[in-house]
């Protein structure tokens, strides 16, 4: 685990677009710089809809560890691609229902590290709350440092938030997926949603996004989507626009082009 707070900062490039930075602006955040907020204006532009989508994703994933924590009794996370922290992150959910639950978020952007540092501390004394500097595109790197705060002998829930759409390769995709969940024993869990090719604006806003500078982002089918649970068992309502994933609200949930489901490894 880096601790080189020096050496993180000097790969901050706030003239660069960067994703966890736009999804902040989204978000209604204050960590972002006006590269950011200029890709984020153009994709809002023809899909204003994006800003509803990154405070729903947010829902989604509150949902989802409670479920995990309350309803299967999974007291460890490991949240790759963690995003800059914002109200009700994983620990905070996690450890406000078990106090001893242990969350290892994963990022390999520099300004989300400098904030982790800062913010993402323990909200119960039991409880652990570890970060790694570590690419998804090396899952086995990042196995190796979740095992000094996690036991990879009990289940693990692990989490990926809106984060694999930037992996470009459908193959990839699901390699880094197998390979996490390989590593993780039976009864573990799988939280995984993404944007999806499930309209025209949003098309056009992933098209924005790329023209901006940023990153791209790569929609997926709903089929491409479900392939990547398989093996592992899908949970009601299975694959689902994450609005409608177990909402707590009566009545019908609005249609957003994002859809998720949680599975567990068999």
């Amino acid at each position: 685990m880096s601790n080189d707070r020096s050496d993180v900062t000097a790969r901050i490039k706030p003239e660069i677009p960067h994703a966890a930075r736009i999804w902040n602006y989204w978000m209604g955040g204050k960590d972002n710089f006006a590269a950011d907020r200029a890709a984020g204006d153009a994709v809002a532009e023809v899909y204003p809809e994006i800003v509803q989508m990154a405070v729903q994703s947010r829902g989604f994933l509150i949902r989802a560890v409670r479920h995990l924590v309350a309803g299967a009794g999974i007291s460890q996370f490991l949240d790759i691609g963690t995003g800059l922290p914002t109200m009700q992150n994983t620990h905070e959910v996690a450890q406000a229902l078990d106090p001893t639950a242990r969350i290892v978020y994963v990022d390999n952007d520099p300004l989300v590290l400098v904030h982790a540092r800062a913010l993402l501390r323990n909200t119960s004394p039991e409880g652990v709350t570890a970060y790694v500097d570590g690419d998804y595109h090396q899952p086995e790197q990042i196995i190796s440092e979740a095992r000094k705060v996690l036991d990879f002998t009990q289940p693990i829930a692990v989490m990926f938030m809106g984060v694999l759409g930037y992996v470009e390769d459908l193959h990839v995709m699901r390699s880094i997926i197998d390979r996490v969940m390989e590593a993780v024993p039976s009864g573990s869990a799988m939280v995984l949603w993404d944007g999806t090719a499930t309209g025209e604006a949003v098309a056009e806003g992933s098209d924005k996004l790329a023209e901006s500078g940023a990153v791209p982002y790569y929609l997926r089918s709903l089929e491409e989507l479900a392939e990547c649970f398989d093996g592992l068992d899908l949970v009601e309502p299975g694959l689902a626009p994450i609005t409608r994933w177990r909402p707590e609200d009566e009545g019908e949930a609005p249609f957003i082009d994002a859809h998720g489901g949680v599975a567990f490894k068999p």
